[in-house]
């Protein structure tokens, strides 16, 4: 059968250490250059948080989504625990780079533990890269040294706490630098926004919250091609909303339009709108543009 659907699970960082001929100097976490790495296998997969930072990605890979608006020096990819990664058609793993890679375990009784969660990032495809400028990669290039001057200090009391730190500042910065590819990648945003608005105005006018169905973020996000969770980033970004606030605001400019036509009873504007009553229509109305529905269409009229 050979290997053709060959993924490569790797249990431990020990056991990464193994793999790619590096030596362990914490279990629970190693960071590992990648110089034209051997690894048996199509794919990977890393049963703990992994973090490559790509130096040998050329223009028009493609593989990680670099497009010509984006800085080229260097990218970023994000893994969460169990999750596969194929860097391309010809390598499992990047050429050269290094990669951070560090078991939830460590994370125990930091504060870091606590709101790891928070950084989206990682439930973002292996296409929704990060693309560093020069001093990005200088920057993350230093908390990287951090890392692995505390890796030759000898383990002790404080380990955990130092190491879950330097790598809670790399993933600040990351989030800074995600937030400015947002800034660069300004067009490229708006042309995503207005596919978005197109299809939430399809959706509406076609009457089917009637039936009581909202378009979920996956939904939309699967419309457009990215993740759900770089397409809520994005969004929040670029309009300070969330999908349901987006959505509910949505909703309320169309009630707006709906209340004009003096035919259109606010029960029946409510019921076409998918709201299960008209109470519940009101209250958000009222919540939102400050006025009940009836004194919004008399205020118009």
């Amino acid at each position: 059968m050979g290997n053709k659907q060959k993924t490569l699970d790797i249990k431990t960082v020990c056991e990464c250490n193994r793999c790619l001929g590096s030596q362990t100097l914490h279990p629970l976490v190693s960071l590992i250059n990648l110089e034209s790495p051997e690894v048996e296998g199509n794919a990977v997969r890393f049963e703990f948080y992994a973090i490559l930072l790509i130096e040998d990605c050329p223009d028009g890979c493609g593989c990680c989504g670099r497009k010509y608006y984006d800085f080229s020096n260097a990218t970023m990819v994000f893994l969460r625990p169990d999750e596969i990664f194929r860097m391309s058609a010809t390598n499992t793993l990047p050429n050269k780079g290094w990669l951070l890679a560090f078991h939830p375990d460590l994370l125990y009784r930091t504060t870091l533990k606590n709101h790891i969660q928070n950084y989206t990032f990682f439930s973002y495809r292996k296409e929704e890269a990060l693309h560093l400028s020069q001093r990005e990669t200088g920057t993350i290039t230093c908390c990287l040294e951090n890392i692995e001057e505390e890796l030759h200090h000898p383990i002790d009391a404080h380990t955990s706490t130092i190491l879950s730190r330097h790598i809670e500042l790399m993933l600040d910065y990351c989030t800074r630098f995600y937030e400015r590819q947002f800034i660069t990648r300004e067009d490229r945003n708006k042309t995503v926004l207005t596919k978005m608005e197109r299809f939430l105005n399809e959706y509406i006018a076609s009457d089917k919250l009637q039936t009581g169905e909202m378009p979920t973020i996956a939904c939309m996000a699967q419309q457009l091609n990215l993740s759900s969770a770089y397409f809520a980033d994005l969004l929040k970004f670029e309009t300070g909303h969330t999908w349901y606030e987006h959505f509910q605001l949505k909703v309320l400019e169309e009630a707006k339009r709906l209340l004009l036509n003096p035919q259109n009873s606010t029960a029946q504007v409510a019921h076409r709108l998918g709201f299960s009553n008209v109470q519940r229509f009101s209250l958000l109305f009222k919540r939102i543009t400050g006025v009940a529905p009836k004194d919004y269409r008399f205020s118009q009229n």
